[in-house]
């Protein structure tokens, strides 16, 4: 991660929105992306039949990213309708140009939100509501990752569920079952720091995977088949589920594993047990998580553990590494 003073001021052409970056939360994903862009440009290439977040992507050349951003509105482009100066704004991450969508993602073109300026698409903005603070706005995009991966569950009340790996997606999940009323939630993760974090989002029981097994801590807890949530992305994970889940589970994979894995299909094949693979989210439910923290039903204060400066952009990289002591740094382009 290197800081630059010499980028040029962003232009908004048509449609597009320039705003003052007002907070940007650093995201798991970019910290895998930061560890391993070569695999996941290469594993993009390879991949056919859907669209990809990095193509055209060149590695050799500068890379902007953050796109879990809050930001106040500076100037609109020409013929463009757009909230006045001054509003607090966020937006789904992506930019619409005249060729095409450039995601705020990982791109060699467009600023994003590790950035004191970026451009925005109008229609795509979102006015803070309720006077929310622009800094718990931010969560409203890691959030909807969560409220994505439970709507794809098709899990119905009267129906539990297990979440395995309490990281952020893994938290966003909680506390997106929690909302929507789901009992019992357990969840389970190495780290006592993210485990006091899982039971704040609302799980009803968490456990230590070192000492005790997740689906026995279920079979203490819950009756029946859960909805099983895999937040952790490590070869071998699904396969363990597999083995260990009670009949007919739907496994709702959002661990990004990059490596090749091996499941032993006997296991599904006994069980009827079924995968549901997810990314992101919809608009809708971007909308949706953003109105959930203004109105206070979710309260996202607690995994925000750090904030700082663009300089200093590297070190909260390093320091997301370390579980104990950090969950959501945000990046404050003003600090």
């Amino acid at each position: 991660m290197v800081y630059r003073d010499d980028v040029p001021e962003p232009v908004p052409g048509e449609g597009q929105v320039l705003v003052q970056v007002t907070a940007c939360g650093v995201c798991g994903g970019d910290l895998h992306f930061a560890a391993r862009s070569a695999t996941m440009v290469d594993l993009a290439a390879r991949m056919v039949g859907a669209p990809s977040l990095t193509d055209g992507l060149d590695l050799n050349q500068d890379v902007f990213m953050g796109h879990e951003f809050a930001a106040e509105v500076v100037a609109a482009g020409p013929r463009t309708d757009a909230p006045p100066p001054g509003t607090q704004v966020t937006s789904v991450p992506a930019l619409m140009t005249a060729w095409g969508m450039e995601p705020h993602l990982y791109s060699n073109t467009e600023p994003g939100g590790y950035g004191e300026r970026m451009l925005l698409s109008a229609p795509l903005l979102l006015p803070i509501p309720n006077g929310l603070e622009p800094r718990l706005a931010t969560l409203a995009e890691p959030m909807a990752v969560g409220l994505h991966a439970v709507n794809k569950a098709d899990i119905e009340a009267g129906t539990g569920a297990i979440v395995i790996g309490c990281g952020p997606a893994g938290l966003a999940v909680v506390a997106e079952l929690a909302a929507a009323g789901i009992f019992p939630i357990v969840a389970s993760d190495f780290s006592p720091a993210r485990r006091k974090l899982g039971r704040l989002m609302g799980a009803h029981e968490v456990v230590d995977p070192a000492t005790d097994d997740v689906f026995d801590a279920w079979r203490r807890t819950g009756t029946g088949t859960p909805v099983v949530f895999e937040a952790v992305g490590v070869p071998g994970m699904l396969d363990s589920i597999l083995q260990q889940t009670p009949m007919g589970t739907r496994v709702v994979v959002i661990g990004a594993a990059m490596e090749p894995d091996r499941i032993t299909p006997y296991f599904g094949i006994a069980k009827e047990a079924e995968f549901r693979f997810v990314q992101a989210y919809t608009p809708d439910e971007f909308a949706e998580t953003l109105r959930q923290i203004a109105d206070g039903e979710l309260n996202v204060a607690p995994l925000i553990t750090a904030e700082v400066g663009l300089k200093d952009v590297a070190w909260a990289f390093g320091k997301l590494s370390e579980p104990e002591e950090h969950c959501k740094i945000l990046v404050r382009p003003g600090s």
